[in-house]
């Protein structure tokens, strides 16, 4: 049952429709129609009632569904896939053959989003779910037979799970400790456990190894269940290889080489070789990008198998019945299939694929692979591939009563910001029939570290296609996918360069004929809520607006705050702010402290449980900006955490920001 709203938002929506009626802003018609009311885990202050005929216009929208290949059945040609279901959240479901039914396994008010089968018969399979956006973890186990689900962790730890052996009798499992402690008080001593788990016997799980730091992951087997390989995440520029012994925890440092101590190195994936002889990494210690490297664990010797790809190497995944290779390159904001050969080190010829991004590979066997592809007109399929036969067949199709067809294509821009450095982004822009300079939306990624790649776009469509608004995603420095120099170009004392990255951008809007400079809104989630907050003080003549998503808006509370685990991680990127010097920067450029400045209207969201930026950055935002008589509005969700991952809380999120552009960017 819906629970009312409170008297204080009752009296505020009714005094804004009051007002705007007799100042002639809403019409007789208009103040009649019927409200769309936030669900009782919504908390909603100043924002405008939400009409039903603009839930109406914009709920096709919201209804889109991608379909991800979790994992391949071991004996049957049939797939576990993540969709969200037709009301709520993404779950788990079962594909028997191409183009079949999808039934639905879990069924859960959170997301469950990832699962392995067991590998030998396929019996059960093993997922992870958190509760509310919270982050943490744990393990369940789904018995086909029953359809019972079992827990198999202890909830007052974070769990990750990891990969079954080579023998399939156990999995790798890691857990950090929670800690409830808030602000600066929290506990330091992080350690991530590593465990070794029989899904049908979790109590008699081992631990093989304690680990400093929460930066923990990417755990592989080698080829005789001996050894783990094990990933140490320092910062987005930095990460360490370790091999671990099974049956003594004892850990050895492989990558990378001492030799070069003051040269950091950064790895995303690393994969045993069939016969464990080998490493396959991505590393960019010999270049400036990811590249595919082979390195010989008897000598170390690294041989670099992808020198004529001058793109970042995203990820690996090897084929368990033979030497292929598969490869996801990223190829300007573009994820591509590249094959290669791990024994003769030779890149094969392409494989023929439909056009569109690539987010997750799944071999089957030798010969056939799935992959999931999204576009400008679809939101994520499940393909699969005969890398003998070049043979390509598509598994999900989607069910959305749009014509995507007829969706706009996204291209790229360039630009010179304030040292001459150039810098993209992604331009999605509205069909011919909206005439004249178009009003621009500029959508910032988060990380800092991600990028805007080239997909699709999901519920922004309606603002391209129905309200014909241009949106543009810039790739500011300190975005990955153009080089480790530019990774690290927002680094520390540099922050506020990425923010001059978008005034440069407002420079190049302002000689665009097909554009209106006069009407610029920015927005974006995480780090980008911190820069849309950020754009807000220091441009605040150049924009409109500003919606700022679970952001940062007071870097000291926001580090001090952040979960244990994520702490030291997020120091490396932002600065350390126990240092009085660093202190004092942060302090200075942090947009709670610069408020004043933030004259135009700000939308704020956030979930509650957000274990990565807490609330408490929204709250002091919110509260700060309203004594400069800006209008603020502002949506909170009480069982949502980094974003929102339930349908009826996206609806009426995205409802508000089509509110919020309408009354601002579009008038």
């Amino acid at each position: 049952m819906t629970k009312p709203i409170t008297l204080s938002l009752r009296v505020g929506a009714l005094t804004l429709a009051l007002a705007a009626f007799y100042a002639g802003g809403i019409t007789h018609a208009a103040a009649q129609e019927k409200i769309v009311q936030p669900n009782e885990h919504l908390t909603v202050e100043g924002i405008p009632p939400i009409t039903e005929a603009l839930a109406k216009r914009a709920a096709l929208y919201n209804d889109f569904r991608p379909r991800a290949i979790v994992d391949w059945h071991p004996t049957k040609r049939e797939m576990l896939v993540a969709v969200r279901t037709k009301g709520s959240t993404t779950q788990i479901h079962l594909l028997k053959k191409p183009l079949g039914e999808l039934e639905q396994l879990t069924d859960f008010s959170d997301p469950v989003k990832n699962a392995r089968y067991e590998p030998k018969n396929g019996a059960y399979f093993v997922f992870e779910k958190d509760e509310s956006g919270t982050e943490a973890n744990q393990l369940y186990r789904f018995d086909f037979d029953t359809r019972k689900v079992t827990l198999l962790t202890d909830p007052k730890e974070k769990h990750a799970m990891g990969e079954w052996n080579r023998a399939g009798t156990r999995m790798v499992m890691s857990s950090t400790q929670l800690d409830k402690t808030a602000g600066a008080g929290r506990r330091t001593d992080v350690t991530t456990d590593v465990y070794i788990l029989d899904p049908l016997r979790p109590e008699e799980k081992k631990k093989i190894a304690s680990l400093p730091g929460g930066g923990w992951g990417a755990f592989k087997w080698s080829a005789d269940d001996g050894k783990l390989a094990a990933m140490n995440y320092k910062s987005a520029n930095e990460s360490h290889i370790w091999l671990i012994d099974i049956a003594t925890g004892e850990r050895r440092h492989v990558l990378p080489p001492t030799d070069k101590p003051d040269a950091p190195v950064s790895y995303r994936d690393l994969h045993f070789s069939r016969d464990g002889k080998h490493l396959f990494v991505t590393s960019d210690g010999d270049d400036e990008f990811q590249q595919l490297v082979k390195v010989e664990l008897a000598g170390m010797k690294q041989t670099i198998l992808s020198k004529h790809i001058p793109w970042d190497i995203e990820y690996i995944e090897p084929s368990k019945h033979n030497d292929l290779l598969a490869v996801a390159v990223n190829n300007d904001g573009l994820t591509e299939l590249h094959m290669f050969d791990g024994a003769t080190n030779r890149e094969l010829a392409r494989p023929k694929l439909p056009l569109g991004d690539i987010s997750r590979i799944k071999w089957r066997s030798g010969d056939e692979l799935a992959i999931d592809l999204n576009s400008a007109y679809s939101p994520g399929e499940v393909y699969t591939l005969n890398v003998k036969t070049g043979k390509v067949e598509q598994w999900t199709a989607p069910k959305s009563e749009l014509d995507t067809s007829k969706f706009s294509e996204t291209s790229i821009i360039r630009w010179k910001s304030f040292d001459q450095r150039t810098i993209s982004g992604l331009i999605t822009k509205p069909g011919p029939q909206f005439k004249g300079p178009r009003p621009v939306v500029v959508l910032i990624h988060g990380g800092p570290e991600a990028q805007a790649t080239i997909g699709f776009l999901g519920r922004y469509n309606y603002l391209v296609n129905e309200l014909g608004v241009t949106l543009i995603q810039p790739n500011v420095r300190g975005s990955k996918g153009y080089g480790k120099t530019f990774l690290k170009l927002d680094n520390g004392y540099q922050r506020e360069d990425s923010v001059k990255d978008i005034g440069a951008l407002f420079d190049w809007i302002a000689k665009q004929p097909d554009l209106d400079s006069k009407r610029v809104m920015v927005m974006g989630g995480s780090y980008g809520g911190y820069m849309s907050l950020a754009v807000s003080t220091h441009y605040a003549d150049r924009i409109v607006g500003a919606i700022d998503v679970v952001g940062i808006s007071n870097f000291i509370t926001f580090l001090e705050r952040t979960e244990t685990y994520r702490r030291d991680l997020r120091r490396v990127e932002y600065g350390d702010e126990r240092d009085p010097k660093m202190h004092e920067f942060l302090t200075r450029i942090s947009p709670l402290n610069n408020a004043e400045k933030i004259k135009k209207p700000l939308f704020v969201v956030q979930g509650k449980n957000d274990p990565r930026v807490p609330l408490f950055e929204a709250e002091q935002i919110v509260a700060r900006v309203r004594k400069n008589n800006t209008p603020v509005w502002y949506l909170m969700a009480d069982n949502e955490g980094h974003g929102f991952a339930r349908k009826p809380n996206a609806d009426y999120y995205f409802f508000s920001v089509v509110r919020f552009v309408e009354e601002y960017l579009l008038k």
